[in-house]
């Protein structure tokens, strides 16, 4: 089966990454722009299976963009819209957009509308995600799997079930800046009601596991007035 090819139209480029890398490691193809311009140099010359559309853009708007391309494609659309306004809703629907995913929202619920839609559109099966049986850094094993995690030395290092969704987000992530919110948002969401106290908290919990000296880290580093990033080079196992 093809995969499917993703093109992501999102003007704020850390949400713009963060889609894209998230859908990427679950195994779609992702192409980016920012603003319609772009989009049409690549529906141009590539061949695209969804759009996810930022409403609000630079230029030509989200909604103006949903009605021109629906004038001429038939190429399923998922609008973003920090507008949660049902009106909204319901006039991006009327636009011709395939579905509509308010923000701030969390990047696993994007992935199964985007899924979604693309069987209603196709009427095929899409393709699984990508099968990670877990990941190493500096000697340390974390088998998603078995949800556990193993120290340098082989022995069991036991998280709780958040410290372990966090540290497999920041293993996915490695190298990448991630701010609260993203956090949250790669987590559970913030339906949830979680906070950026909250994450810090779980950092400092989960830097007592992996650290060698917390009060010093290596690996879970702080990066001032953005977030945190995971420092080691990391391996699929």
């Amino acid at each position: 089966m093809k995969t499917p090819h993703i093109l992501v139209v999102e003007d704020d480029r850390q949400i713009r990454d963060l889609v894209a890398q998230f859908l990427e490691l679950n195994g779609l193809r992702v192409s980016v722009a920012t603003d319609g311009r772009e989009m049409d140099r690549i529906l141009k010359d590539q061949s695209i299976s969804l759009i996810v559309l930022d409403r609000m853009l630079p230029g030509e708007d989200g909604l103006t963009i949903c009605r021109r391309l629906r004038a001429t494609s038939n190429i399923p659309i998922i609008l973003l819209t920090a507008l949660s306004d049902d009106i909204e809703r319901i006039i991006g629907l009327e636009m011709g957009a395939d579905d509509y995913v308010g923000k701030p929202f969390n990047p696993r619920e994007l992935l199964a509308r985007i899924r979604a839609v693309l069987r209603r559109h196709t009427g095929e099966p899409q393709p699984a995600s990508k099968a990670v049986r877990g990941y190493a850094f500096d000697g340390w094993q974390l088998d998603i799997q078995a949800r556990r995690l193993l120290d340098p030395t082989g022995s069991r290092v036991t998280l709780t079930s958040a410290e372990f969704d966090l540290l497999q987000v920041f293993c996915e992530q490695a190298g990448r800046v991630l701010s609260r919110e993203e956090i949250i948002d790669l987590t559970q969401g913030r339906e949830n009601g979680s906070s950026g106290r909250s994450v810090d908290i779980l950092v400092s919990r989960l830097r007592q596991k992996i650290e060698k000296d917390p009060r010093d880290p290596v690996i879970l580093l702080t990066v001032r007035s953005s977030g945190y990033s995971f420092a080691p080079d990391v391996s699929e196992l």
